[in-house]
């Protein structure tokens, strides 16, 4: 289900949904099982133009763009808070008013950044093409996830986009995302109450990656951030951008844990570090000299921390084929166990490969 803090661009979904779909990985029948809430914010085709024009801006007038993904997403959200977007819900109520409010979202727009161009009329008869294909997905978003939660029981999994120090309200603003991927976002995005979210699992590398720009304490540019790049094949998703590499940072997986409050860990990709001898992993900043015992809010402070790590012997073995942890080397098991104990969460379950097969569980 896409809930309603999602924000979707329908021609970005069906297309990928249609690719996904070629590949052949099962995908059949999506249609019949992709709910979308009516309350999720439609995003236009003139807001990922906007986008753009709104990075190239920022390039020109500060010098440095936020390197977003020319999504949609930014501005979408904007119109969002601004309380002049439009929902699914008024895509399927009346054409002709959503015809009407779209035009002088689109005037708006069009006034705001002069050299924007808008085919409204193309646009309008797009969306109205997608109407019919989507209407039968589109449910009331509460009402479906009250009933999921109180009819037979079933288990119910929520994911979160992005991670913790992409949230707007958490990240590492301004190079976020422009909504909530913490776990707040369970209710706010879903309408499902705080006393219904169960556990809490924090996914993580068993190394830290960032794609774009934006403060990266912990990060290698030199051979072995290279080293973690290609062998982890990190490139970003939508932008096919090469993504930063570094040693584990646990002073940020304890802030997301503050605020997520995590029930146990998800270590994926500990099969990438196999080739280091020695293996840092930091475990506190350290700004004008004196230990700080908080993640800090601001850009330029987040710039200039130092890293305080701890070494750890690697294991310079392969770890792909172990299923069960009494098979991983012991410096590998030590390195878990490490992190458990400075984030005090267990890891749950620990990834040592591409399938889902290479996935020990601890318990």
């Amino acid at each position: 289900m896409s809930g309603n803090g999602v924000v979707i661009h329908l021609p970005g979904l069906f297309e990928e949904a249609e690719k996904n779909e070629r590949k052949g990985k099962g995908l059949k029948d999506w249609e019949k099982r992709l709910v979308i809430s009516d309350r999720a914010h439609i995003v236009f085709d003139f807001h990922q133009a906007v986008d753009t024009v709104q990075e190239q801006q920022r390039q020109e007038q500060a010098g440095k763009n936020l390197g977003t993904t020319k999504k949609g997403i930014g501005p979408v959200y904007s119109a969002k808070a601004a309380r002049s977007g439009l929902r699914i819900c008024d895509l399927l109520a009346d054409f002709t008013k959503f015809s009407e409010r779209y035009k002088v979202l689109a005037q708006q727009y069009k006034a705001m950044y002069p050299t924007l161009e808008i085919d409204i009329e193309g646009e309008l008869i797009k969306l109205q093409n997608y109407v019919e294909r989507i209407k039968p997905m589109v449910r009331d978003g509460v009402h479906y996830m009250y009933e999921a939660l109180h009819g037979p029981p079933k288990t119910i999994l929520v994911e979160g986009a992005n991670a913790a120090l992409l949230d707007i309200d958490f990240g590492t603003y301004p190079f976020v995302t422009s909504s909530n991927c913490t776990v707040g976002g369970v209710c706010t995005g879903l309408g499902m109450p705080p006393q219904n979210v169960g556990e809490v699992y924090g996914v993580v590398k068993a190394y830290t990656t960032r794609v774009g720009i934006g403060a990266f304490p912990s990060e290698q540019t030199n051979e072995i951030g290279e080293r973690l790049q290609t062998r982890g094949k990190e490139v970003g998703v939508t932008t096919g951008r090469k993504r930063r590499c570094g040693w584990l940072d646990l002073v940020l997986i304890k802030y997301a844990h503050m605020i997520n409050g995590f029930s146990a860990l998800a270590l994926t990709k500990l099969d990438i570090l196999d080739v280091f001898a020695e293996i840092k992993v930091g475990v506190a900043y350290k700004v004008n000299n004196q230990t700080i015992p908080h993640f800090p809010a601001n850009q330029e402070v987040l710039q200039h921390v130092e890293v305080q790590y701890e070494t750890l012997p690697g294991w310079n073995s392969d770890t792909s084929a172990a299923r069960h942890f009494d098979e991983l080397p012991e410096n590998a098991q030590k390195y878990v166990h490490f992190i458990e104990e400075h984030v005090a969460v267990p890891v749950k379950w620990i990834g040592v490969g591409k399938s889902r097969e290479s996935m020990i569980q601890l318990f």
